[in-house]
C-alpha cells in the first residue's frame, strides 16, 4: 500500500453536504437522547412507589426494598446514556458552526467530539460484552455443577 499525504484531502461541496446532513441528524438524535435521559430519571423517582404498590398487591416485602435499588440503577443508566448524547450534540453543534463559518478549529473540535462519542460507546460495549461472557461462563459452570 502506498503512502498517501492526508494534506491532499479536500472537503468539497458534496462532502460538506454530507457533513451538514450528518450534523442535523446527530443533533436530532442527541436531543431525543436528552429527552429519553430525562424520562428515565423521572421514571426512576417513581420506581420506589411502583415497587411499593406491587408489594401491596402481591404481598412481597422485598419488592418495596428493591424500589430504592431500582431508582439508583435507573439513574446510573440515564447517566451512562447522557454522555454519548452530549458528545453527539457537541459534534453536531460544532460541525454546523464549522461548515457555516469555514472554521478549521471548530471542525477539529467537532471531529474530536465524534471520536469521543464512538470511544465511549465502544468502551461501554466492551464492558457489556465482557459481562455477558462472564455470565455465560458462570451460567455454564453452574449448570455443569447442577447436573
Amino acid at each position: 500500500m502506498e503512502n498517501q499525504n492526508l494534506f491532499e484531502l479536500r472537503i468539497d461541496a458534496e462532502t460538506t453536504s454530507f457533513f451538514g446532513q450528518a450534523a442535523r441528524w446527530a443533533k436530532f438524535l442527541s436531543i431525543v437522547g436528552f429527552v429519553v435521559c430525562g424520562l428515565i430519571v423521572l421514571l426512576s423517582f417513581f420506581m420506589g412507589a411502583i415497587m411499593s404498590a406491587m408489594s401491596g398487591i402481591y404481598g412481597e416485602r422485598g419488592m418495596a426494598a428493591a424500589g430504592g435499588a431500582m431508582t439508583v440503577v435507573y439513574i446510573l443508566i440515564a447517566l451512562l446514556y447522557f454522555f454519548p448524547c452530549l458528545f453527539l450534540y457537541n459534534f453536531a453543534s460544532k460541525m454546523q458552526v464549522a461548515l457555516r463559518t469555514l472554521d478549521q478549529e471548530a471542525f477539529n473540535k467537532s471531529a474530536g467530539n465524534l471520536k469521543s462519542c464512538f470511544k465511549f460507546v465502544g468502551i461501554v460495549t466492551l464492558i457489556v460484552l465482557s459481562f455477558y461472557a462472564l455470565l455465560l461462563v458462570f451460567g455454564l459452570g453452574g449448570a455443569l455443577l447442577m447436573s
